[in-house]
């Protein structure tokens, strides 16, 4: 899994849904700091911190990973 782009793509959401890193970090129970470099690739995520964000985020877990999944297509 690129964790640059999946980190990319949990920004996004993050960011379309309206919630700044504090706040989703605060509802995910995690240090900013921690959000902060799974956003920028720096970090991995577990499966179970995925499905926390994607619950979070009110999306599917597979629509948050979408684009790792098709680059690995190519």
């Amino acid at each position: 899994m690129d964790t640059q782009r999946l980190g990319r793509r949990i920004k996004a959401f993050r960011k379309l849904k309206g919630y700044t890193q504090v706040e989703l970090a605060y509802k995910l129970e995690l240090p900013i700091i921690t959000l902060g470099s799974i956003e920028r690739g720096k970090q991995e995520a577990s499966e179970k911190l995925l499905n926390h964000i994607a619950d979070t985020l009110s999306v599917s877990k597979k629509e948050l990973t979408k684009a790792d999944e098709s680059a690995k297509e190519e």
